[in-house]
């Protein structure tokens, strides 16, 4: 490339004729204008920008420890008030929808008032229905229930903001690593979860304790907000200093991002035909094969990476190809969900499977959506040669390209788990309990834990 060439012109995929020029007034870190020894556009301090992550993890972490705490303790929640799977299955049931239908009103006053006293009265109320509903008393599950929905209240009103929050503090790679961070807290709070009811309950021989752990964390989590955290500047490290930002009307934010609907409902649509489909597919070679799901969801992993990649390189060039590339990928891509699920409930035996679920959420998120955002921003930085929009655009697309290969990597495991798989599960099946570990037998209706010695006398 000689000296008076544009140091970003028509990169990877590109035509001769793109090029877009450099903008002389930006910085490196993605603020414009900005001297040195100058107050930070947000208004926050580096230091303490980086304690605000630090806190804002922390309270994604006792988010997720809350989810599977009672995921921990659901057997013994199940014997307290005398009710089946089903009905046990509400408590998570009655926590997502209240999640899912309050967190747009959330969005709206997240955009529009300070953040961070929505954030503490959220937290706040989180804290007080959580604790409230450890102290359910039998013959009253609808009252857990109801404390369960109201759990949503408090979690919608932190996880649509506090991101928002990393991102008004950081930009560029700067604010990949840190959004990295914070949603690392998903895996290890999810494990921390399951682990710390399951810990409480040995301890105390009362399920009503485990869920009183992360309430009492949560009013760390309040003062921490109220005496660390400051409401930063919106918008502020991300516009340049003639710009102004303007507030627009809900409907016109609706309009807005109603141009992701598309590939919302794209999602939407082949999650479910991939789940369906995995599934039948699975049970009907079973009856012929079995190792059948391994199989499957390799085969799932194999198909999908070829349509993701094309989707990717035809991300510019026509937008119906994309969609139909991104449809066919997300479909294959979730034909092992349900499948999964099912293999390591079949290969682990039945007193140690909340523990191997515990590890197979902290594994899979650790190695997946945990770790990814940061890996393929990192790529992502050291391809990128300038801060114009064309290589920010070239330079993801190519780090977006990994994603084909893990699932390459990811169908071969699979395909060496069906190499072993029916002896594990054999081997889960004949498990015979040693010394005098706790055995489950049936008592009335429901299960029980007993000892070795117990059932031989």
């Amino acid at each position: 490339m000689s000296a008076d060439q544009p140091s970003d012109v028509a990169p990877f995929f590109s035509t001769d004729s793109e090029v877009e020029a450099n903008d002389d007034d930006e910085d490196t870190d993605g603020r414009h204008g900005s001297q040195e020894g100058a107050e930070p556009a947000s208004g926050i301090s580096s230091k303490r920008a980086f304690i605000t992550v630090l806190i804002l993890c922390y309270i994604n972490l006792l988010n997720y420890m809350d989810r599977f705490t009672v995921a921990g303790v659901l057997s013994e929640i199940e014997d307290y008030f005398g009710i089946d799977d089903g009905k046990s299955g509400l408590l998570q049931t009655v926590f997502i929808c209240s999640y899912m239908f309050l967190a747009p009103f959330f969005g709206y006053l997240g955009d529009r008032y300070n953040r961070k006293l929505i954030m503490i009265g959220g937290i706040t109320f989180w804290s007080v229905v959580t604790l409230s509903s450890s102290f359910t008393p039998k013959g009253h599950f609808w009252a857990l229930l109801l404390t369960r929905g109201l759990v949503g209240v408090g979690e919608a009103s932190y996880s649509t903001i506090a991101p928002t929050i990393i991102a008004d503090l950081y930009v560029g790679g700067a604010r990949t690593n840190m959004l990295s961070i914070f949603y690392f807290a998903i895996p290890v709070g999810s494990g921390l979860g399951y682990i710390a009811g399951s810990q409480v309950y040995n301890v105390t021989a009362d399920w009503h304790w485990a869920l009183r752990v992360t309430p009492t964390l949560g009013l760390v989590a309040v003062l921490l907000l109220f005496f660390v955290v400051q409401e930063p500047k919106r918008g502020a490290v991300e516009s340049r200093p003639e710009e102004q930002l303007h507030q627009t009307s809900w409907i016109q934010d609706l309009q807005a991002l109603s141009r992701n609907l598309i590939f919302g409902i794209i999602t939407i649509i082949s999650g479910v035909v991939g789940v369906a489909s995995g599934v039948q597919v699975s049970r009907l070679l079973k009856r012929t094969n079995p190792r059948a799901d391994p199989l499957v969801c390799a085969a799932g992993l194999l198909m999908s990476a070829p349509f993701l990649f094309l989707a990717i390189e035809f991300a510019e060039q026509s937008t119906a190809a994309t969609y139909v590339f991104i449809f066919l990928g997300e479909t294959f891509l979730s034909m092992n969900w349900a499948i999964v699920a099912d293999i390591l409930l079949y290969v682990v035996v039945p007193t140690r499977r909340s523990t191997a679920e515990a590890f197979q959420i902290v594994l899979s998120h650790l190695f997946g959506d945990a770790g990814s955002p940061y890996l393929i921003g990192v790529v992502s930085d050291s391809l990128r040669r300038s801060d114009s929009f064309l290589w920010m655009f070239r330079s993801l697309q190519i780090s977006l390209l990994l994603c084909s290969f893990v699932a390459v990597l990811g169908g071969a495991f699979f395909l060496a788990t069906a190499l072993f798989i029916e002896k594990d599960q054999q081997r889960a099946q004949g498990f015979i309990p040693e010394d005098d570990e706790p055995i489950v037998v049936s008592k009335s209706g429901r299960s029980t834990r007993v000892s070795v010695s117990s059932v031989l006398i």
